[in-house]
């Protein structure tokens, strides 16, 4: 191989742009336990304010592709953005919940359902990639465990945060599909418009307020908005042009402690010692999945950055 390519040597850019998109959506659940708000209003605030940020690109340099786009793309798209929506239903209220480390690490295990998925579809974990589910679901099970002695909305956090690991495997899986065909911008527009819309719904029948918050909650939806939502994603597409998507898989796995730091020094939410064995566990196993699906012989497909 040519030692100057750019994906062995990815330069300080792309190292500063990793370096930025992991910060960016580490913030992600801390500024979610912060904002004081429901969570369902500020999944549909993030992600309808994503979708108007989108709009002038799409209606404009990409709206031939837009228009152009088939049916079934279409389709994709919509049922990724149902998907999403059921995602940040289920994972933003278990921030407020409970413990934004234990969160944060269980909607980490999206990969081991991505395995899954890809295993249903013909598409074989490796023997790496079985073993790294297992750690990854006895580490979840620890984790899970610890919290049972804490209290009842310790314990359905945690579920809600796994039911939100599942739904964002399955928004990956739709969105591979819609994204064979559309650009990335097109694609989350849909995405996200569809996701905004969704949850909108569900908050006027549930009577949820999607206003008269503080000036705080506000700056922390944009922030939520500009930071995780928008630019974590962009940097981490600018920089699998140049680094691998294993590595870049892998580097997403520092959201986890990144949350977890910002949440004890700004929060002053300390991790629970009986639950960080287990926390431990289920990363290494997640980065035994994403390892041993980059060099399966049927590799599962990497999972995207989601915008926690």
């Amino acid at each position: 191989m040519n030692a100057g390519s750019p994906r062995q040597q990815p330069g300080f850019l792309t190292a500063l742009a990793l370096t930025v998109a992991v910060l960016a959506v580490s913030s992600s659940a801390p500024l979610i336990a912060f904002a004081a708000a429901p969570a369902l209003a500020i999944a549909f605030w993030r992600n309808g304010l994503a979708a108007v940020a989108l709009t002038p690109i799409t209606l404009g340099p990409r709206r031939a592709e837009l228009t152009g786009a088939t049916k079934r793309n279409l389709t994709f798209c919509v049922l990724s953005g149902l998907a999403l929506a059921i995602h940040f239903a289920t994972w933003m209220p278990s921030v407020q919940l409970g413990s934004v480390a234990t969160a944060t690490a269980l909607v980490a295990t999206q990969p081991v359902w991505q395995g899954l998925i890809a295993a249903a579809q013909g598409r074989r974990p490796s023997t790496a990639g079985w073993l790294g589910i297992a750690l990854a679901v006895l580490g979840a099970a620890w984790a899970t465990g610890a919290d049972i002695g804490v209290s009842a909305n310790a314990v359905l956090a945690d579920v809600l945060a796994l039911l939100g690991a599942v739904a964002a495997a399955v928004y990956t899986a739709l969105g591979e599909q819609a994204r064979s065909a559309l650009s990335t911008t097109t694609y989350t527009w849909i995405c996200y418009g569809t996701c905004a819309v969704v949850l909108l719904a569900v908050c006027l029948t549930a009577g949820v307020d999607l206003h008269g918050y503080n000036g705080e909650t506000w700056l922390a939806i944009l922030a939520l908005v500009a930071g995780a939502q928008l630019l974590g994603h962009s940097m981490f597409s600018y920089a699998l042009h140049r680094t691998s998507a294993t590595t870049v898989s892998v580097l997403i796995l520092l959201e986890v402690p990144g949350a977890a730091l910002l949440a004890w020094l700004w929060l002053g939410q300390t991790p629970r010692p009986a639950a960080l064995p287990g926390l431990a566990l289920l990363l290494a196993g997640v980065a035994v999945v994403i390892l041993g699906a980059a060099r399966a012989t049927r590799p599962a497909p990497p999972p995207p950055v989601l915008a926690d």
